[in-house]
């Protein structure tokens, strides 16, 4: 075959989703920064590789989108009214002091002050919002380019605006928050609290009266008291934008179809709808080959193994205090330890410890020689975990990874420590249990084999669904008609209503019906007496 028709071959593979209105498409990505980045960009790799053209909205002060490192993938960037240090700063260096201090707050303090830190976050969204939407030339440019489906992180609001404006379906992918407006109210998901724990509630599925009640008192804090978002603000912003009354949560429950990263090794039993699908773990890879000089370091550890330590992407430094503790814990141990830290060098770090700014970490837990995992219970880590059947000790900072930890405790596979008041002994104890009990290993190994034991790979379960959307335009029917109810229809409060308004009016009826005829009894009586 001549050089000029393999060209040929090879252009027609390349382009052929230009002419197939079934496979391929042009998908907008509304991205959410760290984690969940590296999460979604697994999904963005396989569409392109799948022959799908796919564009990044990219905000000028982002951390981790780095369009170098992502050639495949289009990167549409706009500048921002923030500077990148402010950004950088706030989900670091403050988000560490906002953990150092809610972790001494009282029950109320506390979430009076998660309260504060959401509507911090919640502003910090709006602000990149405005930055994309009111950039005229800007939204030109997308809807010429004429997208098929728009993929958002439900976390950061603003991909549901971007689908009304260009009038094209959206989907999300988000962490499930059972409690938050999300899923509940915008999604429609049913979450029986009888047995559904609700957002940080840190319970299980299997309750007793006292945690019933406390997890109802949780659902209806979060239902009627709670705003992830400051929703007065978005809404009349949302307005604004629009040129009509509109509703965040509104435009948010138009999703076609919710993703979520989780599945049932981590999650508890419970409803889901048609739209709803698990997609936990996609990021999780069978372990590469280490770099040679942290093999080296690996193989060190001989029988004793090794224990990876990470507190994510967006916790890179420590106050001397707490690094010197752990450190100390760490020492302590026969293993050998990786600990991804940048901060200054404890002063009772061990000789079987080493300090790397980045490890990776799917490799690492994929290791034979990996006893542990020390992590913060962040999605991605847990599932990297869960995929290789390392136990846990978990240190939750924040957001969903006291769930998370708590999830994989109650089955069996982890350790929790508090981060604040933890002390080496603490931290210690908890290594050497998850270590040298095995039932935490067996345990591991159960989570593992059930996510491994699915119909069809998490990855290809998230590509289906967008490209199912795709081909359909939108998900319609597999949408739920509790959208289209009041909230007092969705309950049958009507109905309910109505049914007793028949039963009383049939009881009273019923009553004069008897009176009536006790009366003309009565009088009948007396006209024979007389």
């Amino acid at each position: 075959m001549s050089t000029t028709w393999i060209s040929v071959l090879l252009l027609l593979l390349q382009f052929s989703c230009h002419f197939s209105t079934v496979e391929c498409g042009k998908v907008l990505v509304w991205p959410m920064d760290f984690s969940h980045w590296i999460n979604m960009k697994t999904i963005l790799d396989e569409l392109v590789q799948r022959g799908h053209e796919v564009t990044v909205l990219k905000s000028s002060v982002s951390v981790l989108l780095d369009q170098n490192n992502s050639s495949a993938i289009k990167f549409e960037t706009f500048s921002s009214s923030m500077s990148k240090d402010e950004y950088e700063k706030y989900f670091t260096e403050d988000l560490m002091n906002y953990v150092l201090e809610i972790g001494t707050c009282s029950f109320w303090k506390y979430y009076s002050t998660l309260q504060e830190l959401s509507w911090v976050d919640s502003d910090f969204f709006q602000s990149i919002c405005r930055d994309a939407v009111l950039n005229k030339k800007l939204v030109t440019k997308l809807k010429e380019s004429r997208f098929d489906v728009i993929f958002a992180d439900a976390l950061c609001p603003c991909g549901e605006l971007l689908a009304e404006i260009l009038k094209v379906p959206f989907l999300y992918t988000h962490r499930l928050f059972p409690g938050y407006t999300y899923e509940k109210y915008s999604g429609g998901l049913l979450l029986p609290p009888s047995y559904v724990p609700n957002t940080m509630s840190e319970l299980t599925d299997k309750m007793t009266f006292m945690e019933r009640v406390k997890n109802m008192l949780y659902v209806l804090y979060f239902d009627f008291w709670f705003q992830t978002f400051n929703e007065k603000k978005w809404d009349q912003f949302y307005s604004e934008v629009l040129g009509k009354p509109t509703k965040l949560t509104e435009l948010m429950g138009k999703a076609e179809m919710w993703l979520i990263r989780t599945y049932w090794d981590l999650e508890f039993p419970h409803p889901l709808l048609p739209n709803v699908h698990f997609i936990g773990g996609l990021h999780c890879r069978p372990a590469k080959a280490l770099p040679k000089d942290m093999e080296d370091f690996v193989q060190s550890s001989g029988e004793e193994g090794v224990v990876v330590f990470s507190l994510g992407s967006m916790i890179s430094n420590l106050t001397e205090e707490r690094a010197n503790v752990i450190a100390s814990a760490l020492a302590q141990l026969p293993q050998k330890v990786l600990w991804r830290y940048s901060g200054k060098k404890p002063q009772t770090l061990g000789p079987n410890t080493q300090l790397y700014t980045w490890i990776p970490q799917n490799d690492l837990l994929g290791h034979p020689n990996t006893k542990a995992f020390i992590t913060h219970g962040g999605t991605n880590g847990i599932y990297e975990a869960i995929h290789h059947g390392v136990p846990l000790v978990g240190i939750p900072l924040f957001g969903d990874q006291f769930d998370n930890i708590a999830h994989v405790q109650a089955k069996g596979a982890a350790v929790k420590v508090d981060f604040i008041t933890m002390s080496s002994t603490d931290l210690l104890n908890a290594l050497k249990t998850v270590i040298n009990d095995p039932s935490y290993k067996e345990n591991a190994m159960t989570l593992s084999r059930i996510h491994h034991d699915q119909p069809m790979k998490p990855l290809d379960r998230a590509v289906f669904w967008i490209e199912h959307v795709m081909r359909h335009k939108g998900a319609k029917h597999l949408r739920v008609a509790a959208h289209d109810l009041t909230w007092y229809q969705y309950h049958s409060l009507d109905v309910i209503g109505f049914l007793l308004a028949c039963v009383a009016i049939t009881a009273l009826i019923i009553i004069k019906c008897f009176l009536f005829c006790y009366r003309m009894l009565v009088k009948s009586v007396k006209s024979k007496r007389e």
